[in-house]
Protein backbone atom coordinates (compact mmCIF):
# COMPACT_ATOMS: atom_id res chain seq x y z
CA UNK A 1 0.00 0.00 0.00
CA UNK A 2 1.30 3.37 -0.69
CA UNK A 3 1.96 5.63 2.45
CA UNK A 4 -1.51 7.79 2.60
CA UNK A 5 -3.25 4.23 2.88
CA UNK A 6 -0.94 2.72 5.60
CA UNK A 7 -1.22 5.42 7.08
CA UNK A 8 -5.11 5.39 7.09
CA UNK A 9 -5.42 1.83 7.74
CA UNK A 10 -3.64 2.17 10.99
CA UNK A 11 -6.87 3.84 12.17
CA UNK A 12 -9.62 2.19 13.48
CA UNK A 13 -12.32 1.77 11.35
CA UNK A 14 -14.66 4.75 13.21
CA UNK A 15 -11.96 6.85 11.93
CA UNK A 16 -11.29 5.77 8.74
CA UNK A 17 -15.30 6.06 8.36
CA UNK A 18 -15.56 9.52 9.68
CA UNK A 19 -12.60 10.79 7.54
CA UNK A 20 -13.63 9.05 4.12
CA UNK A 21 -17.31 9.89 4.95
CA UNK A 22 -16.83 13.78 5.61
CA UNK A 23 -13.80 14.61 3.96
CA UNK A 24 -14.99 15.87 0.75
CA UNK A 25 -18.54 17.40 2.53
CA UNK A 26 -16.30 19.55 4.65
CA UNK A 27 -14.33 20.61 2.12
CA UNK A 28 -17.66 21.74 -0.08
CA UNK A 29 -19.30 23.17 2.81
CA UNK A 30 -16.04 25.62 4.00
CA UNK A 31 -15.84 26.78 0.23
CA UNK A 32 -12.71 24.75 -0.19
CA UNK A 33 -13.38 23.21 -3.68
CA UNK A 34 -9.98 23.33 -4.77
CA UNK A 35 -8.92 20.61 -1.82
CA UNK A 36 -11.96 19.19 -2.94
CA UNK A 37 -10.62 18.94 -6.97
CA UNK A 38 -7.42 17.63 -5.19
CA UNK A 39 -8.92 15.12 -3.15
CA UNK A 40 -11.11 13.89 -6.30
CA UNK A 41 -7.92 13.23 -8.45
CA UNK A 42 -5.78 11.47 -5.50
CA UNK A 43 -5.77 8.02 -6.83
CA UNK A 44 -4.83 7.38 -3.23
CA UNK A 45 -8.13 8.50 -1.89
CA UNK A 46 -9.71 7.20 -4.47
CA UNK A 47 -8.51 3.56 -3.60
CA UNK A 48 -9.13 4.01 0.22
CA UNK A 49 -12.83 5.50 -0.70
CA UNK A 50 -13.59 2.17 -2.59
CA UNK A 51 -11.73 -0.33 -0.49
CA UNK A 52 -13.72 0.64 2.47
CA UNK A 53 -16.16 -1.91 3.68
CA UNK A 54 -18.94 1.00 4.45
CA UNK A 55 -18.21 2.86 0.79
CA UNK A 56 -17.45 1.55 -2.10
CA UNK A 57 -17.37 2.72 -6.14
CA UNK A 58 -20.61 3.98 -5.57
CA UNK A 59 -20.10 6.54 -2.68
CA UNK A 60 -17.12 7.45 -4.34
CA UNK A 61 -19.01 8.29 -7.58
CA UNK A 62 -21.82 10.23 -5.67
CA UNK A 63 -18.45 12.46 -4.37
CA UNK A 64 -17.92 13.87 -7.60
CA UNK A 65 -21.97 15.50 -7.40
CA UNK A 66 -21.65 17.30 -4.50
CA UNK A 67 -20.79 20.50 -6.03
CA UNK A 68 -23.30 21.14 -9.14
CA UNK A 69 -21.82 22.73 -12.15
CA UNK A 70 -23.72 25.66 -11.67
CA UNK A 71 -22.32 26.68 -8.34
CA UNK A 72 -18.87 25.51 -9.43
CA UNK A 73 -18.48 27.69 -12.49
CA UNK A 74 -19.21 31.13 -9.80
CA UNK A 75 -16.79 29.81 -7.37
CA UNK A 76 -13.35 31.67 -7.58
CA UNK A 77 -11.00 28.55 -8.24
CA UNK A 78 -13.13 27.18 -10.52
CA UNK A 79 -11.08 25.85 -13.81
CA UNK A 80 -12.86 24.20 -16.95
CA UNK A 81 -9.80 22.00 -17.41
CA UNK A 82 -10.15 20.76 -13.49
CA UNK A 83 -13.80 20.32 -14.17
CA UNK A 84 -13.21 18.02 -17.07
CA UNK A 85 -10.79 16.11 -15.53
CA UNK A 86 -13.22 15.17 -12.62
CA UNK A 87 -15.67 14.63 -15.07
CA UNK A 88 -13.92 11.88 -17.20
CA UNK A 89 -12.47 10.20 -13.50
CA UNK A 90 -15.81 9.70 -12.42
CA UNK A 91 -17.59 8.77 -16.11
CA UNK A 92 -14.76 6.01 -15.66
CA UNK A 93 -15.76 4.75 -12.46
CA UNK A 94 -19.25 4.58 -13.82
CA UNK A 95 -18.06 2.68 -16.53
CA UNK A 96 -15.82 0.62 -14.07
CA UNK A 97 -18.44 0.00 -11.73
CA UNK A 98 -19.25 -3.76 -12.14
CA UNK A 99 -15.43 -4.27 -12.41
CA UNK A 100 -14.31 -2.29 -9.19
CA UNK A 101 -17.59 -3.83 -7.36
CA UNK A 102 -15.99 -7.38 -7.63
CA UNK A 103 -12.45 -6.29 -7.28
CA UNK A 104 -11.11 -3.16 -6.04
CA UNK A 105 -7.34 -3.96 -7.20
CA UNK A 106 -8.64 -3.07 -10.51
CA UNK A 107 -8.66 0.84 -10.17
CA UNK A 108 -5.12 1.75 -11.21
CA UNK A 109 -5.87 -0.73 -14.70
CA UNK A 110 -9.19 0.93 -15.25
CA UNK A 111 -8.12 4.17 -15.39
CA UNK A 112 -5.08 3.71 -17.04
CA UNK A 113 -6.45 1.51 -19.19
CA UNK A 114 -8.98 4.59 -20.10
CA UNK A 115 -7.54 7.97 -19.69
CA UNK A 116 -4.03 7.02 -20.49
CA UNK A 117 -4.53 9.43 -23.76
CA UNK A 118 -6.02 12.29 -22.17
CA UNK A 119 -3.05 15.23 -21.86
CA UNK A 120 -4.66 16.76 -18.57
CA UNK A 121 -1.95 17.33 -16.25
CA UNK A 122 -4.66 16.73 -13.54
CA UNK A 123 -5.37 13.04 -15.02
CA UNK A 124 -1.60 12.60 -15.61
CA UNK A 125 -0.54 13.00 -12.34
CA UNK A 126 -2.90 10.66 -10.95
CA UNK A 127 -1.87 7.98 -13.27
CA UNK A 128 1.71 8.58 -12.40
CA UNK A 129 0.91 7.90 -8.91
CA UNK A 130 -1.47 4.58 -9.94
CA UNK A 131 1.51 3.00 -11.61
CA UNK A 132 3.23 2.67 -8.52
CA UNK A 133 0.41 1.36 -7.11
CA UNK A 134 1.48 -2.40 -5.53
CA UNK A 135 -0.25 -3.69 -3.04
CA UNK A 136 -1.61 -6.25 -5.03
CA UNK A 137 -0.18 -7.89 -8.84
CA UNK A 138 -2.06 -6.42 -11.47
CA UNK A 139 -1.85 -6.02 -15.32
CA UNK A 140 -0.73 -2.46 -15.98
CA UNK A 141 -2.11 -1.05 -19.27
CA UNK A 142 1.06 0.54 -21.41
CA UNK A 143 -1.67 1.89 -23.73
CA UNK A 144 -5.04 3.15 -23.71
CA UNK A 145 -6.80 0.04 -24.44
CA UNK A 146 -10.32 0.14 -22.74
CA UNK A 147 -13.06 2.11 -23.77
CA UNK A 148 -12.58 6.03 -22.98
CA UNK A 149 -14.98 8.14 -21.16
CA UNK A 150 -17.97 9.13 -22.89
CA UNK A 151 -18.02 6.53 -25.69
CA UNK A 152 -20.49 3.70 -25.61
CA UNK A 153 -20.54 1.88 -22.59
CA UNK A 154 -21.68 4.06 -19.46
CA UNK A 155 -22.10 1.32 -16.84
CA UNK A 156 -22.92 -2.56 -16.53
CA UNK A 157 -25.53 -3.44 -14.38
CA UNK A 158 -25.67 -7.34 -13.64
CA UNK A 159 -28.47 -8.98 -11.93
CA UNK A 160 -30.99 -10.67 -14.13
CA UNK A 161 -30.57 -14.81 -14.60
CA UNK A 162 -31.32 -14.69 -18.29
CA UNK A 163 -31.50 -12.13 -21.20
CA UNK A 164 -32.82 -8.74 -20.73
CA UNK A 165 -35.42 -8.59 -23.52
CA UNK A 166 -36.71 -4.73 -22.67
CA UNK A 167 -34.94 -1.49 -20.93
CA UNK A 168 -36.33 1.69 -20.36
CA UNK A 169 -34.82 4.79 -18.35
CA UNK A 170 -36.92 7.36 -16.96
CA UNK A 171 -37.67 10.93 -18.43
CA UNK A 172 -35.17 12.21 -15.85
CA UNK A 173 -32.50 9.77 -16.47
CA UNK A 174 -32.11 8.45 -12.97
CA UNK A 175 -33.56 4.94 -13.07
CA UNK A 176 -33.27 1.75 -15.65
CA UNK A 177 -35.59 -0.36 -15.89
CA UNK A 178 -35.04 -3.88 -17.26
CA UNK A 179 -37.12 -6.92 -17.72
CA UNK A 180 -35.90 -10.71 -18.18
CA UNK A 181 -36.90 -13.76 -19.65
CA UNK A 182 -36.21 -14.72 -16.38
CA UNK A 183 -39.51 -13.54 -15.57
CA UNK A 184 -38.58 -10.46 -13.26
CA UNK A 185 -38.18 -6.85 -13.52
CA UNK A 186 -35.66 -4.76 -12.04
CA UNK A 187 -35.74 -0.94 -11.36
CA UNK A 188 -31.98 0.50 -11.37
CA UNK A 189 -31.39 3.83 -9.56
Amino acid sequence: MGEFADKLAAKPLSYQRAYLGSLLPNHVKSGNLEKYYQKLTDFNFLMAKIQHPEFGVQALIDDFNLVDDSEAVTHPEYNPETAKALNLIQAVLWMSADILDRDQTKLAGQLLGRLLYFEMPQIQTMLEVAKQWKAAPWLRPLTACLTPPRRGLLRTLTGHSNSVYAVAVTEDGKRAISASRDKTIKVWD
